[in-house]
Formats: structure tokens, sequence, C-alpha cells
């Protein structure tokens, strides 16, 4: 009940209100953290400031953005309880799906809770689509996780048609090391049906945990190394520009012969650089010893690097909200290329029309000579002359049996035998199924299906609660950016000059470093004395050092001596001045 009423304050006003805590303020900006969950925390101060007039703290408006995003995110804690539900949601609306989750070993098998270690996603459509696709290639890579519980995100990337990326499965374990590895590489045979004599083919960029693991599990596939990876390990001793061009030459032969010569180049340019590459075994870079059971020449593992890229925002948020945007972002990718298949036109995929028809130019070049029993050999002069067998497919520069699409030689062949009525085909029904553009089709009809919010969740039935993985927060602040190796500063070139980022500034003016000509302060390198006859009298100026006149309002002095008599009668005049002024005891009028 209110017995007085004072219509009349005279108390201060204040901005301190107890009830603006940061759940209130939570509350407030949860819809603008959504849709920008990076927004500073200046702009968020001023803002509620500006709207609610009380002041805050950056403290509170920091603790209050955290609150927000844990809303909209998840708790990176709560999360991880959740997986199994997660799984079970997964599997139900995507048949045919992998989920696995490996825990951390427990003693006590009475325990009611259990340490998360690692999680295995391949989605059921991407196994289906990627046996549509006719190639068996993959490149495996990682990232790391940035949220408070780092991990890595190892990933398996193929190649479609149209040599675009086309991932399949990805995992998120504790590390890259052997043993994670092996369990990931063993979850993917179990799936694409791989054994120890399998014929397929792998690209990594040579970690150290890799390497044993598909040793030990797949032993005849082939493995290729990423070449930027072994040129940078290169730079480390050979950083000249001629010893990259030689790498990409030896890289880039696609015959035996082109490789030792190109290896004889470098020996001749540096004997220790010929033989580090001669420690690599030639049949993991270079073209002339890959085989061709993956008809594809690359050698670079952009296909990894190009979806590390797409999931990078994805990396820094809790485990459930990763894994939702990498299945997200295959979702969109994969309606993105059917987009484009709707518009492609022809027998084969966009990219493997262009190359027919480069191909097609360069064969109306060449001339070709029947031998009998379908070879033929083609020649544009007497260094490039090859054998094309039509029968088996191949040709002697290997390009047809290294990508699947017949060479500018066997293409001459073609024309050949269109001219004389042994075949009815043209050029693009000898390439291989892999580009044609109904495959392409078939790889992307597989669609992932979506999934239902938190809430419609089934619960899992495992007795056991997962818990995060054990952690060592280290001091100091995350580090959110990727280390970049000293031998990365060459490649931040800005047009046809180096970048000056971590370069020491020289001024102009001193010649010391550390500031620049418009930051001087004046320091000037030693005085320098100009002499000069003018008419028969002399005319010296003293520049710089201990010689310099003191600058005054109106400028600066200048002392000049004109002939003997000139500089005998200033003298005078300057003694008598300082005689009158020393009697008068003031100036001279």
């Amino acid at each position: 009940m209110v017995k007085s009423y004072n219509k009349e304050h005279r108390c201060l006003q204040t901005r301190n209100v107890k009830a603006c805590t940061y759940k209130f303020l939570a509350k407030k900006i949860t819809t603008q953290v959504e849709s920008n969950p990076t927004i500073p925390i200046r702009a968020l101060q001023e803002q509620l400031q500006r709207d609610y007039q009380v002041g805050l703290s950056k403290m509170k408006v920091f603790r209050a953005r955290t609150e927000a995003l844990n809303q909209v995110q998840g708790d990176y804690v709560g999360q991880y309880a959740l997986l199994r539900d997660y799984a079970l949601e997964l599997q139900k609306h995507n048949p045919d799906t992998t989920v696995k989750i490996d825990v951390e070993s427990e003693p006590n098998p009475n325990l009611e809770t259990r340490t998360f270690k690692r999680i295995y996603i391949y989605l059921g459509s991407l196994k289906k689509g990627f046996a549509a696709g006719r190639r068996d290639f993959l490149g495996l890579d990682g990232a790391f996780m940035k949220g408070p519980y780092p991990g890595q995100i190892l990933s398996a990337v193929g190649i479609d048609g149209n040599n675009g990326t086309y991932p399949l499965a990805y995992a998120v374990v504790e590390s890259e090391s052997t043993n994670s590895w092996t369990w990931f590489l063993t979850c993917l045979g179990d799936d694409l049906g791989l054994g120890t004599n399998s014929n397929f083919t792998f690209m990594t960029d040579r970690q150290k945990g890799v390497l044993p693991a598909i040793a030990k599990l797949f032993p005849c596939t082939e493995h290729r190394y990423c070449l930027r990876h072994i040129h940078e390990n290169m730079k480390a001793n050979w950083r000249a520009k001629q010893f990259k061009d030689l790498l990409w030459d030896c890289a880039k032969a696609s015959t035996v012969q082109q490789f030792q010569r190109s290896m004889e180049e470098i020996r001749k340019l540096n004997n220790d650089a010929y033989e580090w590459h001669k420690n690599i075994p030639p049949q993991h870079w270079s073209r002339s010893h890959f085989t061709g059971r993956a008809h594809t020449d690359a050698m670079l593992n952009n296909m990894c690097e190009s979806l590390n890229s797409k999931i990078v925002e994805g990396r820094d948020v809790p485990i459930i909200t990763c894994l939702e945007y990498i299945r997200e972002y295959l979702v969109k990718k994969i309606v993105t290329v059917q987009k484009e298949i709707d518009k492609a036109v022809g027998p084969l995929t966009p990219t493997a029309t262009i190359w027919v028809e480069k191909l097609k130019k360069e064969a109306s070049q060449l001339r070709s000579v029947l031998c009998g029993n379908g070879k033929y050999q083609v020649s544009k002069n007497l260094l490039e002359q090859f054998v094309v067998d039509m029968g088996q497919q191949t040709c002697s520069c290997r390009r047809w049996e290294l990508i699947g699409i017949p060479c500018a030689h066997a293409i001459a062949c073609m024309w050949e035998m269109l001219k004389n009525k042994e075949i009815d085909k043209i050029p693009e029904h000898w390439v291989h199924r892999m580009y044609w553009l109904e495959t392409w089709k078939n790889m992307y009809a597989f669609t992932i299906q979506l999934i239902n919010g938190r809430n419609m969740w089934e619960k899992s039935t495992c007795p056991t609660t997962l818990l995060p993985p054990k952690h060592h927060v280290p001091i100091g602040r995350p580090k959110k950016k990727r280390r970049r190796s000293a031998m990365e500063v060459e490649d931040l070139v800005k047009g046809n000059q180096l970048s000056r980022a971590q370069k020491s500034v020289k001024c102009s003016k001193c010649n010391k470093s550390g500031h620049n000509a418009r930051t001087c302060k004046g320091q000037k390198a030693g005085g320098s004395q100009t002499s000069r006859n003018v008419g028969g009298s002399q005319t010296s100026k003293n520049v710089g050092g201990a010689g310099n006149e003191k600058l005054k309002a109106g400028g600066s002095q200048t002392s000049r001596n004109v002939s003997g008599a000139g500089s005998a009668k200033m003298k005078d005049e300057s003694a008598k001045v300082r005689a009158s002024v020393s009697k008068k005891g003031k100036g001279v009028p």
C-alpha cells in the first residue's frame, strides 16, 4: 500500500540498474546474434546502452553474447550428451548411413558416463553417388577444430566426372595420429568394401600419421603425394625458381624418358637436389609412374583443401553444430551441382567437352600412318612420334591411359578410321564413361535428406552418457588462425613485388631502419660542403653538421665571402656596430 507519494525528486539519476543482468540482455540480442555470431562487443554495448539508457560494462555484454550463442548453437559440454540421439536421427532419415562413435576405455564397467573420443559419419546417399561415379580416387586430409575442446576433422573427398569435388566421409578425432587415421580408414574401408588387395588410389600430404596407416591397411593401393607439400619441403634448401620449374617438369612428364631427362637437368643444376628428389619414389609424385586405375592425373590435394576452406566457419562451434554445418554444406552443394547438370548439353560433362575440343585442334596438325592390326604411327615431326593401339585403347604418350580421354594422337587415328569407314563413332564415344553426362547425373541423383530439430529427436537407449574429451586449456588467448610456415612468405606476392609484411622499413633521409621519410625526426646523414667560383670570387655554403646556421623566423641565414676587399669592409662595419651597442647599451636605431 502506498502511504505517501513525493512527486518531485531531487536525487541524482543513476545508470547502474541491478535488474539489467546479462541473462536479460541475452534474451534481447538472441535474434541479432543468430544472424551475426561474430558481432563486435563494442557495437553491442553501444546499441544496448542507447536502447535501454543504462550503463553496461564490456564484460557484461560479453557474457550476454556468450549466453545468446549458447542458446542458439547449444552448449559445448551439453552437445556431447546428445551425440547418440543425433546419430539416430541421421540414420532414421538417411537410410544406409554409417555413424560410429568411439569412447575412451573405462576400467569401471558400472560407471554411467563415458568420455567421448571419436565420431565417424558416412551418409548413405553419398555412398550410392560415389559408386555411380565410377572413379576410385580419394583425397585424405585433416583440419583443426577451434573450440574449447580442440581436435581434428578428417575427411575423404573424391572427384566427379566434371572434375569437381565430391566429399564422402568425415570424422572428428582427437588428433591426426597413426591411431586415429587407422580407425578412420578402417571405417572407410568397410563402407567402400576395400581390402588388402584392392586397386584404389589415395592422395595425401605425406602427414606422418597417414603414411603407416595406408601401408598397413591397403598395401596394394596407389598412394600419391601432394606436389605442393613436396615443393614446400624442397624450399627449405632450394628456393630458386629453377628448382620449382624442374620439379614440375618431372611431375608432369607422362613418360619415363621425359622424367629421366628432367631429372638429369636437376642433376646438372645441383647434385644434392638431385639426390633429394631421387630419395622420393617417383610412383608417388610423377605422372610417368602413375597407373591408369583412377583415370586422373591429379598431383595436388586441392579437393580436400577446398572442403576445409568451405567449413572453416563451422570449426569454431560445438560438435553437433559443427557436424550439422558440414551436412548442410553437402546438401547445398548437391543441389547446386544439380542445377548445373540441368544446363549442360552434349554427351560429355562441360569440363570433358572443353578438353576434347582442345585435343581436336591439336590433332588437326598431326599425321597418322596405319601399320596394321589397329596400330597407327602418329607424328608431328621427328621428335614427336608416338604409337597408338586402337584395340587396346593406349598410346605411347600414356595420356589416354592416365586420364581416360583419348589424346590428340588417338583422335587423329579416329579421324583416319572415320575417313576409311572403319568405325562410325565420333571421338566423344571413346571417352571413359565417368566423363559422360549421364554418369554425372546418376552421381548427383542421390540427395541428402533433411532432419528435424533437437526437440523431436528420439532418445537413445544406451545406458551411458557421453562426456566431452579431456583437454588441458593452455595459457593465453586461443589461436584462431593457421600458423604459416617460414617458406610461405615467398607466396605473399602482390603483382610483381613481394609483400612488405614483416619487413623492416628504411628511411630514405637518414638511412636508418625502423621508420620512413615521413616520420623522420630530422636526423640527417653527415654534412657536406659545396664551393664554387663565380667571376673570380669564391662562394661557400655549409650544409648539415655543425656548420649549419640557426633557423630564424624569417628563414635561414647564409654567409658568403665575395672577394677579399669586400670581406674586410664588412668586418669593419660589424666592429663599429658592436662598439656602438656597448657604449649606448641599446640597439642601433
